[in-house]
């Protein structure tokens, strides 16, 4: 039984990046039902999750797309 303020993630289908070196560095993502996206890492399936609102997502990949995040 699943807790109200934890979503169950058991049903997800999660994503890896095509991009990924097949090393199992990388993260993978999920979109839960009530459009959240889960984050995780590929090499601890069953470790945390980090949880974000279709919102701060967007905001994050927007900040990619333009570099923000890129190291200089």
């Amino acid at each position: 039984m699943t807790r109200p303020d934890r979503p169950d993630l058991a049903d997800l289908t999660w994503r890896k990046s095509t991009l990924s070196s097949g090393q199992g560095e990388c993260v993978e993502t999920a979109v839960l039902p009530d459009r959240r996206v889960a984050l995780r890492h590929s090499k601890d399936p069953d470790g945390h999750v980090l949880l974000y609102t279709p919102a701060e997502w967007s905001a994050f990949v927007g900040g990619v797309k333009r570099g923000e995040f890129d190291l200089r």
